[in-house]
C-alpha cells in the first residue's frame, strides 16, 4: 500500500495469481506443485487497471478460460470490489504446459 492509502498495482497481480492457484486446487489440478515434472507456466499477461483500491477492502476475483490450444490456454481474470461489484482490474493471461524435467535449466 502506498502512503496515499491505495493498494500498489503489483498487489493486483498477486491477488489474481493466488486466486488462480486456489481455483486449480479446487478443481483437482495437480500442475501447480514444484515436485512434479509437468506444470503450467505464465507466458504473458496484459493487465488493465480501472480504479484505485483502498485498504481494507473485500474483493471478488473471477477467472474464465477463453481459449484452449494444444499445449496452451488463455485466461481472463477480473477483480471486483465486493461491496458494489465495481470492476477494479481486468487481465488477459496466456499460460502453457511446461515439462521441467525435459527442459534445460539455466
Amino acid at each position: 500500500m502506498y502512503s496515499l492509502g491505495h493498494v500498489n498495482h503489483t498487489a493486483f497481480s498477486s491477488y489474481m495469481e493466488t486466486a488462480r492457484v486456489d481455483t486449480y486446487s479446487q478443481l483437482g489440478y495437480k500442475g501447480i506443485n514444484k515436485k512434479i515434472d509437468e506444470g503450467t507456466i505464465l507466458v504473458s499477461m496484459k493487465v488493465t487497471y480501472l480504479s484505485q483500491l483502498s485498504h481494507p477492502s473485500i474483493l471478488k476475483i473471477g477467472h474464465r478460460i477463453v481459449r484452449v490450444g494444444i499445449k496452451s490456454y488463455d485466461l481472463i481474470s477480473a477483480i471486483f470490489l465486493q461491496s458494489d461489484r465495481a470492476l477494479l482490474c481486468s487481465a488477459y493471461f496466456k499460460l502453457a504446459s511446461f515439462n521441467y524435467k525435459k527442459t534445460c535449466q539455466f
